[in-house]
């Protein structure tokens, strides 16, 4: 059965949301919460996730990389401003195209461009229509055998929990799935993120790829794509 999120604030869900975002240093600490510490803890799982889907099947290509939340589509500038800091002009000039001050409900990437979208720990701050808007969008936006990442917290029970403070919800596994499917997304794969400290979210993250029309995909394709489907619903019953 289908669950409804009352989101708080109504009308003003992304205005708080901006709000308490202008007030956090643009640190990783202050996007991390004051758990900066756990930054090379993800870095690696990530940079393990990527090697293993680049060396699979069907692999997206290389060209073009589109992270949302965090360092190229971003809705404070000064969060933007101290990422080109940090990342330097030599990899701003041969590696990054543009950096976006604009929040996810209002982004529409270029269409047919990019072989990745890499969503992390943002999806929160959406309400389930822009969230569903967004993923149709973004899969306008990838090229052949582009493939989408969804890095974020879960509940650890089948409930959404909201944050008041920044305006925000955590949602359950079971949610997420409801969530693809209604986005016409395939959900390839779910690793679980390792090694955080307790007390913390569970982190999960989903490999998602445009579900194929009848007769678009050929039989290998349709049956790998339905092998790794059906893994990542075992992996969500779990």
């Amino acid at each position: 059965m289908e669950t409804e999120i009352s989101f708080p604030y109504g009308d003003n869900f992304y205005n708080n949301a901006a709000n308490y975002w202008s007030e956090i240093p643009p640190t990783v600490d202050g996007m991390l919460g004051g758990f900066g510490y756990i930054s090379d803890t993800d870095i690696r799982s990530s940079r393990m996730l990527l090697k293993q889907i680049f060396q699979s099947k069907n692999p997206p290509g290389r060209e073009y990389a589109l992270d949302c939340g965090a360092d190229l589509v971003e809705q404070n500038p000064e969060f933007l401003q101290t990422a080109k800091t940090y990342l330097g002009s030599n990899i701003m000039d041969k590696k990054i195209g543009q950096m976006i001050p604009i929040g996810l409900q209002n982004f529409e990437p270029e269409p047919n461009k990019y072989n990745l979208v890499w969503i992390q720990w943002v999806l929160g701050h959406l309400t389930d229509d822009h969230l569903v808007r967004f993923f149709n969008i973004c899969q306008k936006s990838l090229k052949q055998n582009g493939i989408i990442i969804v890095k974020e917290n879960v509940t650890s029970l089948n409930i959404v929990e909201v944050d008041e403070k920044d305006s925000s919800v955590t949602r359950p596994i079971s949610y997420f799935k409801q969530l693809f499917e209604k986005s016409n997304l395939d959900c390839l794969r779910v690793v679980k993120q390792i090694n955080l400290p307790p007390g913390l979210y569970p982190v999960y993250m989903f490999v998602l790829r445009p579900k194929k029309l009848k007769g678009e995909a050929s039989q290998e394709e349709s049956q790998n794509n339905q092998e790794d489907s059906d893994i990542c619903k075992e992996n969500l019953k779990n």
